[in-house]
């Protein structure tokens, strides 16, 4: 009786469309188109609420795939509110790539990659191309590497490695060769990029029966947020982990499909429907975040778009405002409207905090700058660098990288000289050379060299082999007080005018590890690592509470 009292409670507050689809038929496949404010994410929660406490399913048999961090947190939050449960990490809800980044580690030996594997952010995957231009004797003019990064991951996304690929004309040739060299210094370096870890995770899968029919055993069901958003590779991922009785509930709206860019493909909607047996979707169309006229406006615009799947936004909420547009006649006379509009709204008792202005590109946030600065309004620039992309972090880790990975050659070069040891571009290119040429890491080769410059090579390498003996019984938050202190950051920010604010993120550096839980048998440096990678939600720095938000 107390446990239909409680999902009673579970879905007392659902309208009719809602109710149905978090009560839908758990053993079949379900699409649910979810309009813009529909409450899709208060459905999905509650689905797996529903499934867990009326249909008695294993919480540990359910995988729920999102795209954001922030996304995955939020329904671990309000599931684990729902069915009244401490949110547990080895639950498995996360983003793509987090959850693959969770099969790669438990099967890195069947996908050669070494125990402490390292993922690479977008920057050092550039850095890495970059060296493999040049070492080409390639022009960066003609071959840039962002194009190349972009040629790469969209043929990872797409599941093509450079092997499968066939030259159409010399460019081609020489950015299929520079894929392969990509790969082969990831393989022989234990590093695997954003794109890499879904592939081989998907080519793991694929190749290997036996760990694919344990992942269709374990999940049950697999619920999918924001599907519009799924590219190719992962569409052919959930297929295959969505193979035999497990059942798929995807939610997303074809409305809603902007990253195309990214390479999303929001056909993977009818394909869902076509491949998973599903007749019907359930319709999400009732708003409670819009007035009105700001729906009748969105559905007269989006009904002209082709190819949809179809529904039509309606609420409860009362007439509001109408919409406004204010054709200006320059960027200076837009700026001054805007403000304008803002201290109306002031005035009116409305909170900074609740205003924010969109722009197209973040040029254009200057002339709003200048305009809030001369009316005296606080503002704040969303954007700049967030806390793991700032210089201080990136070399605290890139430590932390080696001392676990001798082999990682981005980290070495990021620190090598840095804090400054009196090593030239000359020392670093015959490293390099002696590296190629003996088909080892650079902190390998660095004992190969001789001559001026050797010596200053050979002590950083002793430094790195010194700090790795002195971290052995330490926990992670001293392990990184140890790197602070033994590195020389801790000194050489100590002497840099502009060093106190990057000591201040140091410290929290240390707050942040310090809080950090990682999975059950996985090693926390490892963990943490991929952590600031995969996180993308963290803002570095608090704001005051009354700003406009740019």
């Amino acid at each position: 009786m107390s446990v239909m009292v409680e999902i009673d409670q579970i879905l007392s507050n659902l309208n009719q469309e809602q109710l149905r689809a978090v009560t839908y038929d758990q053993s079949n496949s379900l699409l649910v188109l979810a309009g813009a404010g529909s409450g899709k994410t208060k459905v999905l929660t509650t689905r797996i609420a529903w499934l867990i406490k009326h249909c008695g399913i294993d919480m540990n048999a359910i995988l729920a795939v999102t795209f954001t961090n922030k996304a995955a947190k939020e329904m671990l939050y309000r599931v684990a509110k729902l069915i009244d449960v401490v949110p547990d990490k080895n639950m498995w809800v996360g983003t793509f790539h987090s959850i693959a980044l969770r099969v790669l580690s438990k099967h890195h030996k069947e996908v050669s990659l070494p125990a402490y594997f390292q993922i690479l952010d977008s920057q050092d995957q550039l850095a890495i191309l970059r060296r493999l231009i040049k070492a080409a004797n390639l022009d960066e003019a003609n071959y840039v590497p962002r194009e190349l990064q972009k040629f790469i991951n969209s043929k990872k996304e797409q599941g093509i490695r450079a092997k499968n690929l066939i030259a159409d004309g010399l460019r081609q040739e020489h950015l299929i060769q520079l894929y392969a060299e990509y790969e082969a210094t990831c393989n022989r370096d234990g590093l695997v990029d954003f794109t890499e870890l879904l592939l081989r995770s998907y080519e793991l899968l694929r190749s290997n029966e036996e760990i694919l029919n344990s992942y269709r055993n374990k999940f049950c069901h697999v619920l999918i947020d924001e599907f519009q958003d799924t590219n190719q590779l992962q569409y052919k991922w959930l297929k295959l982990i969505g193979g035999g009785a497990t059942s798929l509930f995807a939610v997303g709206d074809d409305d809603q499909s902007i990253y195309a860019f990214r390479g999303a493909l929001v056909a993977n909607m009818q394909l869902f429907m076509d491949d998973f047996r599903v007749k019907e979707p359930i319709r999400l169309e009732q708003n409670y975040r819009s007035t009105p006229d700001i729906l009748a406006a969105a559905n007269a615009v989006i009904c002209n778009n082709s190819g949809r799947i179809g529904k039509n936004l309606w609420t409860d909420n009362k007439v509001n405002e109408k919409i406004r547009l204010y054709e200006s006649y320059t960027e200076e006379d837009e700026a001054y409207f805007v403000a304008d509009e803002i201290n109306n709204l002031v005035k009116n008792g409305v909170n900074l905090s609740e205003i924010g202005v969109l722009y197209r590109s973040n040029a254009q946030s200057r002339i709003f700058e200048q305009s809030f600065y001369n009316r005296g309004l606080a503002y704040r620039v969303y954007g700049g660098l967030r806390f793991f992309d700032r210089q201080e972090i990136k070399n605290t880790l890139s430590y932390l990288r080696l001392l676990f990975n001798e082999n990682d050659d981005e980290a070495f070069l990021r620190i090598v000289n840095f804090p400054p040891r009196r090593l030239g571009a000359v020392v670093l290119k015959k490293v390099q050379e002696a590296a190629e040429n003996n088909g080892l890491s650079l902190f390998k080769a660095a004992n190969l060299l001789e001559g001026r410059g050797a010596h200053n090579l050979v002590t950083f390498t002793q430094l790195i082999k010194s700090m790795q003996k002195a971290i052995e019984p330490l926990s992670l938050p001293e392990t990184i007080r140890c790197i602070i202190e033994m590195s020389g950051l801790k000194d050489h920010y100590n002497n840099d005018k502009m060093g106190f604010e990057r000591l201040e993120n140091l410290n929290e550096l240390v707050s942040a590890v310090t809080n950090f839980k990682a999975e059950e048998g996985i090693n926390p440096a490892n963990a943490f690592l991929a952590h600031t990678v995969l996180e993308s939600s963290v803002e570095g720095q608090m704001h005051e509470e009354q700003e406009v938000q740019l």
